[in-house]
């Protein structure tokens, strides 16, 4: 039986665990070739990746590097192009939380790798990626949100403010494209159990929130060649019937 996503080549941010590695495995499954995508200190993580991948039989490169380094995105999609001539789909995951602190506390350095890894490493992929997925016959690209955009609570302000930033740069960057063959779409996850979640809310209990595993088959949804949706915010909870 065909897959969905057979001959694909997909690129995924943070790879190495929680929603990005699922997703790198699902896409895996349904067909596709990967590009996975981590920082530096996660080299053994995406080994691993890259093994279970390969069992797969399916490909997978790993790469290495600080999403803060807008010329190293650069240098990706040049060496993308150079190996394969083009990207299908992009699935930008990474991201962190930042600290959890009232505004007034929080520091300049601190506040500036909050953009430059929720925001602005995703404006240098649209920026330097955007021709390679406009060479594919159906790319696809999948930005991941948050519901604490709106949400307007205490302490948060450093993650909904990039989040909330980051929809209106995709939204945007999904209208321009209305009238390609490009479809860009945007995931709000809502509590799943990741570590960052674990550090966001530190009581919780992690076995009453869904697993990666179990929201990574809408990523693969979103990344069907055939789909047509663009401009979108799909809350995953929703799609899945989970009741909050």
């Amino acid at each position: 039986m065909t897959k969905k996503l057979e001959g694909r080549l997909a690129l995924v941010t943070g790879a190495s665990r929680g929603i990005g590695r699922a997703v790198a495995l699902e896409l895996a499954k349904q067909g596709a070739d990967i590009i996975a995508i981590a920082r530096n200190r996660s080299q053994g993580a995406l080994e691993e990746l890259d093994d279970e991948i390969k069992a797969l039989g399916q490909n997978c490169t790993i790469t290495p590097m600080d999403i803060r380094d807008g010329e190293a995105i650069d240098r990706l999609g040049a060496a993308i192009f150079e190996r394969w001539g083009k990207l299908d789909a992009l699935v930008a995951n990474a991201a962190i939380l930042g600290p959890m602190t009232p505004i007034g506390h929080m520091g300049p350095k601190d506040w500036t790798e909050i953009l430059d890894i929720n925001l602005t490493s995703n404006f240098r992929l649209i920026r330097s990626l955007d021709p390679l997925l406009q060479k594919s016959d159906a790319g696809r690209a999948i930005f991941v949100t948050s519901g604490a955009v709106g949400a307007h609570k205490p302490f948060w302000a450093g993650y909904a403010v990039t989040k909330a930033a980051l929809e209106e740069l995709v939204l945007t960057y999904a209208a321009e494209n209305d009238t390609t063959s490009l479809r860009v779409n945007m995931i709000d996850p809502g509590p799943i159990r990741t570590m960052m979640r674990a550090k966001a809310v530190p009581g919780e209990d992690p076995a009453i929130l869904p697993t990666p595993e179990q929201i990574a088959p809408l990523f693969a949804e979103l990344l069907d060649p055939t789909l047509t949706a663009t401009g979108t915010i799909t809350q995953f909870y929703q799609w899945a019937g989970i009741s909050r």
